[in-house]
Formats: C-alpha cells, structure tokens, sequence
C-alpha cells in the first residue's frame, strides 16, 4: 500500500519565497503544506533519482515579476501563470542538487481560476505539478510530448481528487 502523499519523504527540498503579498492574504492556503502535497502527488507518481540535498525553488509572486521573467528569458513580453526554470544540466544519472526554480503569478491564477470556475487551490496545485514535470524533462510545446504530460498531469491530479483541468476546452497551458 502507498503511503498518504502528506507522509512520503521527498527526494528533494522545497524552498518558497513568497515576493507578493497577495499570497499571504486572508483565505491562502498554506503554501508549504499545498506545494510539498502536489510534490508528493508527482513523485509519488513520477519515479525521480535525486543526489542528497536536491532543491527545487517556488516563487510566489504577481504579474509584473512574472511579465519580466517571461520577457527575459522567453521573449514573451505578456504574464502568464507558471514558469519552469530546469537547474542542473540533465544527465544519465541522478537529477540535483539544483532540480530548478518555478515562478507562479497570483493575479493570472486567481483570474484563471475564477474563469475556469474551479478552486483556486485546486488550480495553483494544478500549476505546481505541471511546473514540476517541466523541471523533470516532460514538455508540450509538440502534440506528440503533450499526449504524453497532459495524462500524466491529469493521473496526478487525480490522486489529490483533482478534476481533469484538460477535459474542458478552455484551459490551455502558455506555450
């Protein structure tokens, strides 16, 4: 039997910076708790070799610092909801200790969330194990990779009693 995501070790630490304060607003969640729940839910999932002492780095932070780093390093002059920013170089061995770094924006999250009609927990949770798979090497820039990650996001998602976020046609990830 597996263990409850909450009682797995993960193979990595988890260092949040939260640079907004609209995160720490009254009716949060408790970003700690939310992001080692999805982390657990995807490695749980994902089978992932890390070196000791692994990281992966959460930003929590608004639009303006999302906008930038989407311009900066995507030449994407526009917010968007998530960034994956992969560490170490991959190699045939273990991933670390600088797994990467993943920039989540508050006001395009809370907007798509209440667009989309679903819990703002659920679709930030939703955003972190999707930045999390990027971190890992899944991508879906081509149709042949996204037929491989959506499922993939939608079968984790699934054990946190998450909804498809894809079976709706008006969810679509920033490519």
């Amino acid at each position: 039997m597996t263990a409850p995501a909450a009682e797995r070790t993960l193979p990595f630490e988890i260092a949040i910076q939260v640079e907004a304060d609209d995160w720490t607003g009254a009716g949060m969640p408790d970003l700690d708790a939310l992001a080692a729940r999805a982390a657990s839910a995807t490695t749980a999932i994902v089978a992932l070799e890390t070196v000791p002492g692994s990281e992966v780095s959460l930003l929590f932070c608004n639009d303006a610092t999302i906008r930038d780093l989407n311009n900066r390093f995507r030449g994407k002059d526009k917010a968007t909801n998530v960034l994956s920013f992969p560490g170490d170089e991959p190699s045939e061995g273990p991933m670390g200790p600088l797994i990467g770094d993943i920039a989540l924006a508050f006001e395009t999250i809370c907007r798509e969330s209440s667009e989309l009609g679903i819990p703002f927990d659920d679709h930030l949770t939703h955003l972190i194990v999707h930045g999390l798979l990027h971190l890992f090497g899944y991508d879906h820039i081509f149709d042949e990779d996204a037929a491989v990650m959506e499922p993939l996001e939608t079968r984790i998602l699934a054990t946190l009693g998450i909804a498809d976020p894809y079976a709706s046609a008006t969810f679509a990830m920033d490519q």
